[in-house]
């Protein structure tokens, strides 16, 4: 179990926090899905994780020991695979996992174990004497991916591990990301894409300026009482029908609106017409994952 309590993180000359007291627990043995528009404190969470920055504030521990205690135990417990490639390009394949073996103190047959597996678990074998420059953008995912485990980490993070790589290319490092909790490894999965997280991961959590809007399992996540409408329309929705329905406004003409209930449906609708404005496609629904998070997120564009 990981367990961050209170965590806040102020970086120098800031005006505001990247993390407010921010509190979430991981259990073991799982994908977590970590999820937040660009500047939301994803990253420097991540980073606190690592050991790449120091909380002031709050306590993290994993399985009862303080991160300090757990590195001290094992340098090799927590493993980051950033969104960046982390690989000397100027190397082979095998020449970097030798070298970031060697970094993590691996040594001879146990070493040589690591690479092997590593490579295996990623489907290196065709390529471990190309230099790493010279490899696709799926395969370069997939020595990212290698050198992260490594040292057989029990926390795995993972920062936009699909980005820029093909669709045969993303399905197999989901799956591959999806059997590491077998072996033993706990992730943490952050993306931007929805799907993928709704893929693989056991619980999610939705941060935004430095706060968790929501956290829970994805049926938590997704669930509410009040059915979500879509509609794409001929006219404007009238500001009071969008006011009364908090609509939001997916595109021009289009627009996503909360019902009390199913049965308020009929009455909308006769308001739709008595203002003039036509249905051109109307669907009547759950939340997906995506509209959750646009509407915690409030659909503000980010840098």
């Amino acid at each position: 179990m990981l367990r961050i309590s209170d965590i806040s993180y102020r970086y120098r000359d800031a005006t505001i926090p990247a993390l407010q007291a921010v509190s979430l627990e991981i259990p073991a043995g799982g994908v977590y899905g970590l999820l937040g528009p660009n500047g939301a404190g994803k990253t420097t969470l991540i980073s606190l994780l690592a050991g790449l920055l120091t909380a002031a504030d709050g306590q993290i521990s994993l399985n009862g020991q303080t991160l300090a205690e757990t590195r001290a135990a094992n340098p090799r417990a927590i493993a980051l695979v950033p969104q960046d490639y982390a690989f000397y390009p100027m190397l082979g394949v095998s020449e970097n996992l030798r070298f970031f073996g060697g970094a993590l103190g691996l040594t001879g047959a146990k070493l040589k174990t690591q690479i092997e597996s590593a490579i295996a678990f990623a489907r290196l074998e065709q390529v471990v004497g190309k230099r790493a420059e010279q490899l696709s953008g799926g395969l370069r995912r997939r020595l990212n991916l290698a050198i992260g485990l490594l040292g057989q980490p029990q926390l795995l993070l993972l920062d936009e591990p699909t980005v820029g790589v093909d669709p045969q290319s993303r399905h197999f490092l989901l799956d591959s990301i999806a059997a590491l909790p077998a072996a033993g490894t706990t992730v943490i999965y952050t993306s931007h894409y929805m799907e993928e997280v709704e893929a693989i991961c056991q619980k999610i959590a939705i941060i935004d300026q430095g706060l968790v809007l929501a956290e829970g399992t994805l049926e938590d996540i997704l669930h509410s009482p009040e059915p979500l409408l879509e509609l794409r329309l001929e006219q404007p929705l009238p500001e009071d029908l969008g006011t009364r329905y908090q609509a939001v406004a997916e595109s021009p003409l289009k627009y996503c609106l909360k019902l009390p209930s199913t049965a308020a449906l009929p009455r909308l609708l006769d308001e739709l017409a008595a203002a003039g404005c036509t249905i051109r496609d109307l669907n009547l629904g759950q939340h997906n994952l995506e509209q959750v998070f646009m509407r915690l997120t409030n659909r503000s564009l980010r840098d």
